[in-house]
């Protein structure tokens, strides 16, 4: 891969004449360029098999309205010439979703998705729902659209196996079942209820059953319920027709279950009034396992065929794909797509268009969802206009606000104190924008709710100004709301001053004289309190985005109260894990005990040895 960067030095002013600049020191390698404006912004992110001829189409008239005002804007054009043209495609959505520019088609929201992992590092295996780097050792079972998807099967299959969903440690202190086993949701291996081998055949069964083969398992069951009936083994019986009735009940949560797709993607766009939906359904072994829909970024003279293949190099840029792609539309460079990400599959990835059978009903199922998704997404949008419009009138803002950041604390008498933030802009609330902070004032009085705004609002606005200084980036809100009055907004404004953005809005969201919803006070630094009707939408838009940004600080404050609650000085013992702090705490009662104790105490208790004895005595006495 050769980094060409800006090769003529200093071009040409914009557009045309600028492409035309770069034309005589361009071959016909492979690679990707960049398109950039006056202030070195990236404009867009393309990919070619040949860098000269596709740059000096753009340097030709006769394009589309949206690229003829992207060649206008261009100042300026990067390159990076690779062996491959795989390789460029690869290396373009990559770029695409860092840099994120504006004429691209964009992916917005590209989380990752749950699987269900039987773990293998244990003689009982434990069920659970993973997420992320799939690093521990067993077998993994996915994706599922949604980690309500994975619960509602977890739950199904713990009433059908009856496998363990315990972690090692708490299985390890069971001294008797647990309540699981009570309702009849685990076999207690943790006591020896069931043997092992007993266990690792339930274990079998459930991977065939999330393999695709459960016609198999349930037969089996049902051999098994029909043995024990036979034996007037009633109760055994009823536990069998149980299980026998949980993976039916699997089976019809997963709905559409296609007989003749083993392992596919469904991936079905809808396209209207310059906005997209794509709607994914994951087919795994003949299961459904869920769907999701994808928005991304597109503009009003982009064609399906576009949008479609900037969607796939994306959507598989972090994650594995499965054996076949099943499309509603056909892209252009089908082979070069099929061939990037077998490669980085390591084996071979079909991309498919069907036009009838099972596969061509597949889409017409998904292509209904995306129809309406984006129905129900544009009328939201319109409402969302409406409501941003009407907040800008009722604060005096130039203009609509794009992002609004709400912020709030939570405590208790000041402990576990954290601050959080809230995001909302045109398309509603903006989850992955949301920020906690755990605030750090040591200096801080319990329970002061201005050092802890503050604080949460000095490191936000540190952070902004030094990643981005320009504010060209959308990373700095049009709005403030702030929970809290005239003190409240008093404090803000001069904190916003200090570090020199008293520019953007700020807005105190205050309860009333008797504390009632629906009776706000709104402060703005320099004016008069006011307020809004009682039947206002805009008022109740902002009481949700005020109760949102306190539901989500009340949640993190839980979190975090509950985190510290189990804590004791003993973790920050180096050494001394879950096994070792359990065996000091039950030989001295308490921690506290455990940092009174002399060195000859430590030594005595079991699996702790004389160094990591002379560690804790160390560590507690402050010796060395």
């Amino acid at each position: 891969m050769t980094d060409l960067s800006d090769i003529p030095g200093d071009p040409p002013v914009t557009g045309y004449a600028c492409i035309q600049s770069y034309l005589r020191t361009l071959d016909s390698a492979p690679g990707v360029y960049r398109m950039l404006d006056a202030q070195a912004r990236v404009l867009y992110v393309g990919k070619a098999r040949n860098l000269k001829a596709r740059v000096s189409n753009y340097a030709r008239p006769g394009h589309s309205p949206r690229i003829e005002r992207m060649i206008r804007e261009t100042a300026r054009m990067m390159f990076l010439t690779t062996r491959t043209e795989t390789e460029a495609l690869l290396l373009e959505q990559n770029l695409i979703k860092q840099l994120k520019p504006k004429y691209n088609v964009l992916l917005r929201d590209d989380k990752s998705f749950p699987n269900i992992l039987v773990a293998k590092d244990h003689a009982f295996s434990q069920i659970k729902k993973h997420r992320g780097a799939k690093k521990e050792k067993g077998t993994y079972f996915g994706p599922f659209a949604s980690a309500g998807a994975v619960n509602r099967t977890l739950n199904q299959l713990q009433k059908a196996f009856l496998l363990r969903n315990c972690t090692d440690s708490v299985f390890q202190s069971r001294t008797r079942p647990c309540l699981l086993y009570q309702i009849k949701r685990c076999s207690a291996p943790c006591v020896g209820y069931i043997s092992e081998a007993d266990y690792a055949q339930s274990v079998r069964d459930a991977e065939r059953f999330l393999s695709g083969r459960s016609t198999r398992v349930q037969e089996d069951l049902a051999a098994q319920m029909q043995v024990a009936s036979e034996a007037m083994e009633f109760e055994r019986a009823a536990a069998l027709r149980d299980r026998i009735r949980a993976l039916t009940q699997v089976q019809g949560v997963q709905g559409i279950n296609p007989r003749g797709v083993p392992e596919a993607d469904v991936i079905a766009l809808h396209m209207e009034g310059g906005q997209a939906c794509v709607q994914v359904f994951f087919i795994r072994a003949n299961q459904n396992w869920g769907n999701h829909d994808y928005y991304p970024r597109v503009g009003a003279d982009v064609d399906a065929a576009e949008v479609m293949e900037a969607f796939l190099g994306q959507f598989y840029d972090n994650k594995e794909p499965p054996r076949q792609l099943i499309l509603s539309d056909a892209i252009e460079n089908a082979d070069l797509m099929q061939q990037a990400l077998s490669e980085k599959a390591g084996r071979k990835v079909e991309i498919l268009v069907p036009q009838r059978g099972e596969k061509a009903e597949l889409v017409g199922g998904a292509l209904r969802n995306a129809r309406e998704s984006l129905a129900r997404r544009m009328a939201e949008s319109a409402t969302q206009a409406k409501l941003l419009r009407g907040l800008a009138e009722a604060f005096a803002l130039d203009a609509p606000p794009q992002r609004i950041e709400v912020y709030d604390n939570s405590h208790i008498q000041g402990t576990n104190a954290v601050g959080a933030m809230i995001v909302a802009g045109p398309d509603g609330l903006m989850k992955n924008q949301y920020r906690k902070f755990n605030i750090r004032g040591e200096d801080l009085t319990p329970g002061d709710d201005f050092g802890m705004m503050k604080e949460v609002l000095t490191r936000r606005f540190k952070r902004l100004l030094k990643e981005d200084p320009e504010r060209d980036k959308g990373m700095w809100p049009d709005l403030l709301l702030i929970d809290g009055g005239a003190g409240q907004v008093s404090a803000v404004a001069q904190i916003m001053a200090e570090h020199g953005v008293g520019d953007i809005p700020m807005v105190g969201v205050a309860k009333g004289v008797d504390r009632d919803a629906g009776k706000e006070e709104f402060h703005r630094p320099g004016a008069r309190p006011f307020a809004l009707r009682h039947n206002d939408p805009v008022l109740y838009f902002v009481q949700r985005l005020r109760d949102e940004a306190h539901r989500f600080a009340i949640g993190t404050h839980r979190a975090k109260r509950a985190k510290s609650v189990g804590a004791t000085p003993l973790d920050d013992v180096p050494g001394v894990g879950a096994t070792r702090k359990r065996a000091l705490l039950a030989h001295f009662g308490s921690a506290k005990a455990v940092s009174r104790a002399d060195l000859a105490d430590l030594k005595a208790v079991d699996g702790i040895s004389d160094t990591l004895a002379e560690t804790i005595y160390d560590h507690f006495h402050d010796r060395g």
